[in-house]
């Protein structure tokens, strides 16, 4: 079955305290009459320190949508390609074994997507299917590890890799004075995360079942409004108590696995505010230490929308007390309001590279069409081995099968 590998995750070197979000929210906003209570909730949210891609001082200023989208594109092809690498390495896979990337973000706009540039720079095979996903804000990042899953039942033996590039600073509106905005302002922050779904082998969290699930009529709970200014960000103040709907469908995807919710050896969640983690705790009675991987990152890195999940599961990583057959749960949170969740089984299998001849054909193919194209494709296209497909990939797919939702 599909195995998530250690995820990669870096911050960017500028570094913004609670203080310093404090003083500069009272200086900016002055007069406002939501500030007081933005403060407040503010000093609440738990988040020790954020990390931002640029100096306070130039994040503060708006220099229009235009120059804000150059950023992104400049910052997100700078540091992509390092934690690409290393999540590579953590899977003991090479770009060359990758099938397809799915490329997640909400903070910037690119077309065609930087899948194309990483495609294109870092060695991937032309052939290399693309997936980005825009618009699921914080639930982007489950969705990918979903949609990954989905795609290793329907083509056992591949693999896929999940990039998350949310650079949250960028959509900064100093104008914006309601309180969900402000509230933003001392919350979210930047991060760049990948990580690698195996089809068979490699150690980290076999996936076994996924499901999604929207909340009826809630899509402007959580949205943005997009002016010639850029991305505003909206937020409801129905959102906090989105727990308790969900908290249900959580359960009920672990009991149709045949396990209690309440009684798994690891979960990692979104970080998207502490009334969020407290309420799930709460209503899945599972002790509050159990999202200790969750609120270290709201702590240290604010929420990083679509990386909260990957830099959640790194911490698990790091702390290598899962013992092997251990069950757990991942879970995101976003715009819809939308719920991505999969569970699945802790498995350790020292890295592998993939098989060396699939491998090779893989390269001597791609130099076939090379030599084809140079002379101008007129006497057939050679004959290459069909990567992936329906019928191609049919037999055997039935055990993956077996027990997948969504």
């Amino acid at each position: 079955m599909p195995t998530l590998c250690k995820p990669s995750v870096s911050v960017p070197e500028y570094v913004l305290t609670m203080e310093e979000t404090l003083e500069f929210a009272g200086r900016v906003h002055l007069g406002k009459p939501q500030l007081p209570l933005a403060l407040r909730l503010i000093q609440n949210t738990g988040v020790l320190k954020r990390h931002i891609v640029q100096p306070i001082e130039e994040t503060l200023r708006h220099p229009g949508l235009e120059e804000r989208n150059r950023i992104y594109e400049v910052e997100s092809k700078k540091r992509c390609p390092a934690v690409i690498e290393e999540a590579l390495a953590n899977a003991g896979i090479t770009a060359r074994d990758v099938d397809m990337i799915i490329y997640v973000s909400c903070t910037g706009f690119l077309m065609p997507s930087l899948t194309a540039w990483l495609i294109n720079n870092m060695g991937f095979r032309s052939d290399t299917r693309q997936l980005p996903i825009a618009q699921l804000g914080c639930a982007a990042g489950s969705a990918a590890i979903n949609r990954a899953h989905d795609f290793c039942v329907a083509y056992p033996e591949r693999n896929v890799l999940i990039v998350s590039c949310e650079l949250c600073s960028l959509c900064y509106q100093p104008d914006d004075d309601g309180v969900g905005s402000l509230l933003s302002d001392g919350l979210f922050g930047d991060a760049v995360a990948a990580a690698v779904v195996r089809g068979s082998g490699g150690t980290g969290m076999m996936l076994q079942r996924n499901a999604s699930h929207l909340i009826p009529n809630s899509e402007k709970w959580i949205s943005y409004a997009v002016r010639a200014t850029g991305f505003h960000f909206q937020l409801d103040r129905r959102v906090p108590g989105t727990m308790e709907p969900l908290a249900p469908v959580l359960r009920e995807l672990a009991a149709e696995h045949g396990w209690d919710i309440g009684n798994l050896d690891f979960y990692i969640i979104h970080a998207g505010g502490p009334r969020i983690l407290d309420d799930l705790s709460k209503f899945l009675d599972v002790a509050p230490t159990a999202f200790r991987h969750s609120r270290a990152t709201l702590s240290e890195y604010g929420n990083i929308a679509s990386a909260v999940v990957l830099d959640a599961l790194r911490r698990l990583f790091d702390e290598d007390t899962t013992m092997p057959g251990g069950t757990g749960v991942i879970a995101g949170f976003g715009p819809g309001i939308t719920a991505e969740m999969a569970v699945g089984s802790w498995v350790v299998d020292a890295p592998r590279s993939m098989d060396r001849t699939r491998r090779d054909a893989s390269v001597s193919h791609f130099e076939q069409d090379f030599h084809w194209r140079q002379r101008g494709g007129s006497h057939g296209r050679p004959g290459r081995p069909v990567r992936s497909g329906p019928a191609a990939d049919h037999k055997g797919a039935g055990s993956h099968l077996q027990g997948h939702r969504g």
